[in-house]
């Protein structure tokens, strides 16, 4: 494939010519190659900008981005400031092509680490399926591993027809208590999708995962490498990553659901999810000296974790964030659900 690169200050932006179209991608971070590159595929309704930059550009997230290549993609038309697609334009990239395409842009390096958000935590997981020797590790977000049912088919036409399109996208992305409350993040995304430019190529994005099928997913036939599924309590998505985590396999997954994160946990709790993040790369061997700043500070939030010996579950216990600041992290045999 071609690059074009456009130099933007920290970071080096890219279109990306492959055989199914042009991807914009951004590339920043380390550039070594004895380490898995960071992969980023965001949901609907955002691109990888305003999916993941509030996380990437987190203090205490510096560290791994010094020691790993960062890879965001932009679902094709979905980038701030892309223009519309000609009227009439009606057919999108199907999720398969979007996974290959994925494909494409994983060749150059070794293996990946893969980040992704509702409809790319259910590409990369597609990707991984597909490419289990190039993931190291995935985080699934919000992760949906289920087609549509009739209920929901039927609830969606009724919402095309009743709702506007970014009330929908909304609705998707954050918990009915935060779109009550009308909080200030949900504000300033309803105005951004409401005058994008590219609406347009949202909805078209939109259904396409609406129209996903089943990963069929199940204990004998999931994942080989380590995965964290992370969600927030009550978030639209939630009962799908309590299915998700309940078939995969319990020696290699961590379920992280955080309180008080609504719909986009790496946008209202970076700081958690950092430290979670830091803790599954160390499980994986890299990073093994970084310490848990903000865990060692902390003396009163607790991890409610149970973990998974054998395949065997033990009991429930609550560990004291201060007493695990600088400590290696659980192996990826071990299962960690965790309520922070």
């Amino acid at each position: 494939f071609k690059l074009i690169a456009v130099n933007v200050r920290w970071r080096r932006e890219h279109s990306v010519e492959t055989p199914y179209g042009v991807l914009h991608v951004t590339l920043h971070g380390s550039r070594t190659s004895r380490r898995p590159a960071i992969l980023t595929f965001h949901d609907v309704g955002l691109d990888s900008k305003s999916c993941f930059s509030p996380l990437f550009k987190f203090e205490e997230m510096q560290e791994i981005v010094k020691n790993f290549t960062l890879i965001h993609i932009d679902a094709p038309g979905q980038e701030e400031g892309t223009a519309a697609y000609p009227a009439g334009y009606d057919i999108y990239f199907t999720i398969h092509v979007l996974y290959k395409c994925v494909s494409v842009l994983s060749v150059s390096f070794r293996t990946v680490i893969g980040v992704g958000v509702g409809a790319g935590a259910y590409i990369l997981s597609k990707f991984t399926l597909a490419n289990p020797d190039s993931v190291e590790g995935l985080v699934l977000i919000n992760i949906d591993i289920n087609a549509r049912g009739w209920i929901d088919w039927a609830a969606q036409k009724l919402s095309s027809v009743t709702s506007s399109l970014t009330d929908q996208i909304m609705t998707h992305l954050f918990s009915q208590e935060e779109l009550s409350a009308n909080t200030d993040l949900v504000q300033s995304h309803r105005e951004r999708i409401s005058k994008s430019s590219n609406l347009a190529n949202v909805e078209l994005f939109w259904k396409t995962y609406q129209g996903r099928r089943d990963l069929n997913i199940d204990r004998s036939s999931t994942f080989k490498c380590p995965v964290m599924l992370v969600v927030g309590d009550q978030a639209p998505y939630e009962d799908a990553a309590v299915e998700c985590n309940s078939k995969l396999d319990p020696t290699t997954t961590s379920f992280l659901k955080m309180a008080d994160a609504g719909g986009l946990p790496q946008l209202t709790q970076p700081a958690k999810l950092t430290e979670a993040f830091k803790y599954f790369i160390q499980g994986m061997g890299y990073m093994a000296s970084s310490c848990m700043t903000r865990l060692s500070r902390s003396r009163t939030t607790s991890l409610s974790s149970s973990y998974s010996m054998d395949g065997s579950r033990s009991r429930s216990r609550t560990l004291s964030q201060g007493s695990q600041g600088g400590q290696m992290p659980p192996s990826p045999s071990q299962t960690m659900e965790v309520s922070c």
